[in-house]
């Protein structure tokens, strides 16, 4: 299959993860929103207690002292500021402004000279320079155009550009609650292997691996339950019933997510 089959399957597959509009309808939270604070307390966590994982092995290998880094849906900068040492110029891309303000605060702390960009790849991709490296952690499951959105990391990057992401699309986890209290089921694909697939395809070396998540996803029940309740579109107030039905559906603790981590020179 050709690249273009390959990027059109996956569009497919992603838009088939949209939620019904008469559900959506019905609640006032954006059950696709993050929450700007718990990405950040996130990052601090990276800051505090750096993962040695392949991410941050493969960037740290890549990026000369004092090199450019380009970090695309950068959030406040979880995948990028651990390395401040050896950052001589940092350009953060996401669509959310106040998770740029968050990371160039972060930035300024630590004495990295930030450029932030609000949008979102590639369409910005003519605002950024050529870098060093380029890290695009756990965004590619936002990305509808994943074929453009590649091309361009790799037209920006003279070194190596480094994907992370999770396995399984990062809703996954919510699919018995849809079935549950929706009566929804919702998709298995894409899946990470789609996109080594198209990057192949689209005739970059990539090479893979993969990895047990360092973090769980939630701590206690009742994170996991408020979240729920957000991503299923049920109310606020039905997290203890949420609470009870993830114990009854055996769904607590949850698994650990994997996390794979792609790359290419």
């Amino acid at each position: 299959m050709d690249a273009e089959e390959l990027a059109a399957r996956w569009r497919e597959r992603l838009e088939s993860w949209a939620i019904p509009d008469e559900i959506v309808a019905k609640v006032s939270a954006d059950p696709w929103g993050h929450s700007p604070e718990r990405f950040g307390t996130r990052t601090d966590r990276a800051l505090a207690e750096p993962d040695d994982g392949p991410t941050m092995s493969l960037l740290s290998e890549a990026l000369p002292d004092k090199g450019t880094l380009l970090d695309v849906g950068s959030g406040p900068g979880a995948s990028s500021l651990p390395l401040h040492e050896r950052i001589g110029h940092l350009y953060a891309v996401d669509t959310s402004a106040s998770m740029l303000e968050g990371l160039t605060a972060r930035a300024e702390k630590l004495g990295v000279p930030v450029t932030a960009v609000e949008g979102r790849w590639p369409d910005v991709a003519g605002q950024v320079p050529v870098v060093d490296v380029t890290v695009a952690a756990h965004v590619i499951y936002n990305v509808p155009d994943l074929a453009d959105f590649l091309r361009a990391l790799d037209e920006r990057t003279q070194g190596r550009v480094v994907l992370e992401l999770t396995h399984r699309h990062p809703m996954s986890w919510t699919t018995p609650l849809w079935q549950h209290f929706h009566g929804v089921d919702r998709p298995v694909r894409p899946i990470a292997e789609d996109c080594v697939a198209l990057a192949a395809a689209l005739g970059y070396a990539v090479q893979v691996e993969e990895r047990e998540a360092p973090l769980e996803r939630f701590t206690t029940l009742e994170d996991l339950a408020a979240s729920a309740c957000r991503r299923v579109c049920l109310d606020p107030s039905r997290a203890e019933e949420v609470a009870a039905t993830v114990l009854e559906l055996g769904m607590w603790p949850l698994p650990r997510d994997r996390w794979v981590t792609i790359w290419w020179e």
